[in-house]
């Protein structure tokens, strides 16, 4: 699924950034687009994480929003790095930002949001 959420990230922002959007408008929208996509197949394919009412499916979902925003800064310090300072291909940065961010995401799923014991 991490290699799907990546795959439906760079595909958004590719199409953001062919049609003229910024650069950091683009990652902000395709981290929207992969955050929504990431959280539906986390909890229902690779976690299989349970929840029995809707204000624990809203504080899984938070949690799970809370995180990939500390990530989203993680990967616009390394879109910034890359394409400005750099002067990489802002492409080929997002690509390379996405496996430090996939490996992130999965430590902050397994050990926080969607971890078996339920005691937050």
């Amino acid at each position: 699924m991490g290699a799907l959420g990546v795959l439906v990230n760079v595909i958004s922002y590719s199409l953001c950034r062919f049609i003229g959007i910024d650069i950091f408008v683009s990652n902000l929208i395709s981290w929207i687009v992969s955050v929504l996509f990431m959280y539906i197949t986390n909890k229902l394919f690779v976690f299989k994480s349970k929840t029995n009412t809707k204000l624990e499916l809203f504080k899984e979902f938070i949690s799970f929003v809370f995180a990939r925003i500390f990530t989203l800064v993680v990967e616009t310090g390394i879109l910034y790095l890359g394409s400005k300072v750099l002067n990489i291909n802002d492409i080929i940065v997002k690509v390379i930002a996405q496996v430090v961010i996939i490996i992130l995401n999965y430590i902050l799923s397994k050990l926080w949001i969607f971890k078996k014991d339920k005691k937050r």
